[in-house]
Order: C-alpha cells, then sequence, then structure tokens
C-alpha cells in the first residue's frame, strides 16, 4: 500500500510523487493510496494524487485512494476534480 505523509504541500510535492511512482512497482493490478495520514496540505497534495492517478494509467493500473481527508475531497470538488482521485475515493472517518 502507498501512503501520503502528514504534511504534503509544493515544498514536499515533486519528492512525493518520485516516491509514490516508485512504489508503483510494487502493488499489484490496483495500487491502493492510503491518505489516512495527511493532515497539513495545499493544492498540491491534489497535484500528487493526480500525478500518481497518471502514472497508474501508464502502467496499466487502477488507483485507489482510501482515508482521504473531508478537507481534501472538498478542495478537489471544488476544482471539479473528485471524480479524478482514484476509483473508490473514501474520505476518512471522522
Amino acid at each position: 500500500m502507498l501512503q501520503l505523509p502528514a504534511t504534503l504541500t509544493h515544498d514536499q510535492a515533486a519528492a512525493c510523487v518520485k516516491d509514490l511512482v516508485r512504489g508503483l512497482a510494487n502493488e499489484p493490478a490496483a495500487a491502493v493510496l492510503d491518505a489516512a495520514a495527511l493532515t497539513s496540505f495545499d493544492s498540491s497534495a491534489l497535484a500528487v494524487v493526480l500525478e500518481l492517478r497518471r502514472a497508474c494509467a501508464r502502467v496499466g493500473k487502477e488507483l485507489v485512494v482510501q482515508g482521504l481527508p473531508a478537507q481534501l475531497l472538498a478542495l478537489a470538488t471544488l476544482y471539479g476534480v473528485q471524480t479524478l482521485m482514484g476509483a473508490q475515493a473514501q474520505r476518512a472517518s471522522v
């Protein structure tokens, strides 16, 4: 399972994408991204998830996002990209 860090802002985004894409090799047909640890983020977190989605598509894998913070899901909805956040994107339990 792939995991987002607790903090994901512009400063961490490039390194995070690189690590996640590298981790795709260890994922089965559906790559699972756990976002539950994410507590401090900006819109760069959306960019990271969307780039991971593109990387998954390039290698023929589905992306499943779990544990999305409500604020990140709201931001994705505001930007109109909530459906691109990954198949079966699930919000974190409150």
